[in-house]
């Protein structure tokens, strides 16, 4: 199977996983690999109209990894993980929303 996007990693995100134990990261990973393979909205999930997340469940804790879409050649085929949280409550903080919004437009004018 060919994946539908490459995943990259910016430095919060990369800092969020590097806290993680290895079996919470190897999940991680596995998830994003997986989700690049199939369109799988319990594995990847729009929250906005730029927001996404990527999502694990493992050892009864939820992990989200936040990202957006950046197109090559006209195409979405990269996707940016702004950074990640443990998720303790049902609805995803408006703060987490604003932090990787505003990652994504700082990448983007940095990117001009």
């Amino acid at each position: 199977m060919v994946e539908k996007f490459h995943v990259d990693f910016l430095p919060e995100a990369v800092e969020f996983m590097e806290q993680l134990d290895n079996k919470a990261q190897t999940k991680i990973y596995y998830n994003i690999r997986k989700a690049q393979l199939k369109n799988d909205p319990e594995l990847f999930k729009k929250l906005t109209d730029t927001i996404w997340e990527f999502r694990t469940l493992y050892n009864k804790t939820y992990y989200r990894l936040f990202a957006f879409w950046d197109k090559k050649h006209g195409q979405n085929t990269l996707v940016l993980a702004t950074h990640g949280l443990i998720k303790k409550t049902g609805k995803t903080p408006q703060a987490d929303l604003d932090k990787a919004e505003k990652i994504r437009q700082q990448y983007l004018a940095q990117k001009k």
